[in-house]
């Protein structure tokens, strides 16, 4: 972590400026995105028009301010870290589908990374109107609140989060865990954005999350939130869960045995 306290208020302020800027250029481009929209990985993966022009708006505001730190975006744009530098991690419209489709879900997910992992977060959900923030050992935050997890201690009770690949066979494999896990939990809610999946778990609106497949865009800043609200925040193999802490061994269980590492 910096040692300057300027240095991540500033970090934070840029992050959540340039989060700002990108939600409005989005909600003003919703009227013709799906007209513009192309596939990336699969005929379930979309990305629009929308989502290459919030990601250069927000390289333009983040490397415009700090030309020497690094850059990871999503849609590809990517600039080298320094050595001991800061690295942006992007994800410029997280939620497409929903986006595309008028649905909630779907946010503007900024994180600044050092080499010791995520260093500032923040996600900013344009349907809600609400902006989720955390600094490394500083707290996290709802516009400007702070926030905590869930304190669940029964994963029977427990309401869960979860996403899907878009590949067609792993998402039938993924169907047949969620098959296995779900009489043992309460329920699961599929929201289709993981990063507001996340600050789900960190304000407790859900008491666990898992995924299996997410790209450091998706994680960086939601894991961070996650996280600093007193979440416990485990990637292994590819998999991401974040809980309640007193659930998360036993809900990790209850995934190994359905298979969820390996769908």
């Amino acid at each position: 972590m910096p040692a300057d306290p300027a240095e991540l208020a500033e970090l934070l302020e840029l992050a959540t400026a340039a989060a700002h800027a990108a939600a409005e250029l989005l909600v003003d481009g919703r009227a013709h995105a799906r007209a513009t929209t192309a596939t990336k990985s699969s005929s379930t993966d979309m990305v629009s028009e929308m989502d290459r022009a919030a990601e250069a708006l927000i390289r333009e505001r983040l490397l415009g301010a700090r030309p020497d730190d690094g850059f990871l975006g999503e849609e590809g744009g990517a600039a080298p870290t320094p050595d001991g530098g800061i690295r942006w991690v992007v994800d410029p419209l997280d939620g497409t589908t929903n986006y595309l489709y008028d649905h909630a879900g779907w946010n503007v997910s900024i994180a600044a990374e050092d080499g010791d992992g995520p260093l500032v977060g923040v996600v900013f959900d344009p349907i809600r109107h609400e902006t989720f923030a955390a600094v490394r050992e500083g707290g996290a935050t709802r516009d400007g609140q702070r926030i905590g997890c869930s304190a669940l201690a029964d994963v029977r009770l427990a309401l869960c989060g979860t996403g899907f690949a878009y590949d067609p066979e792993r998402r039938g494999r993924q169907g047949a865990v969620l098959e296995s896990v779900l009489p043992r939990i309460r329920d699961i809610r599929r929201v289709g954005a993981a990063a507001l999946d996340l600050c789900s778990v960190a304000c407790g609106r859900i008491d666990a999350y898992w995924e299996r497949g997410l790209g450091p865009w998706d994680l960086a800043a939601g894991g961070l939130i996650a996280r600093e609200a007193g979440a416990t925040v485990r990637a292994d193999d590819g998999l991401v869960l974040a809980s309640a802490p007193a659930i998360f061994d036993e809900l990790q269980r209850i995934l190994v045995d359905a298979g969820a590492e390996s769908a």
